[in-house]
């Protein structure tokens, strides 16, 4: 998987389809991202001694890595990525403008 913490992505497929928003985390072994404002669902919350109204919260849930694409920083539009070689160290960067990511 070529997508990290922090990328700006946007949604190509899905009911969120459009959407943008960075990631909040990966999930190598199920190749799936959490993306900010996306797949967002409602858990019931149990009354306990931490949260004693208990109550609805909404969370952000995981979508497949192949359901989101980068942003390009230099064109706002998504993108692939690539891999380079530079100064001795592999970089990742994007299909359309050759930018580093």
């Amino acid at each position: 998987m070529n997508l990290v913490k922090g990328d700006k992505v946007i949604v190509i497929a899905g009911r969120d389809k459009g959407k943008t928003g960075t990631i909040q985390k990966v999930i190598p072994e199920e190749n799936r991202v959490v993306v900010e404002n996306v797949n967002v669902r409602k858990k019931h919350i149990k009354p306990s001694q931490k949260n004693p109204d208990g109550g609805i919260v909404e969370i952000y849930a995981p979508i497949h890595a192949s359901n989101v694409m980068i942003l390009d920083p230099k064109t706002k539009k998504p993108t692939r990525i690539g891999h380079k070689i530079v100064k001795g160290k592999k970089v990742r960067v994007t299909k359309d403008s050759d930018t580093v990511l």
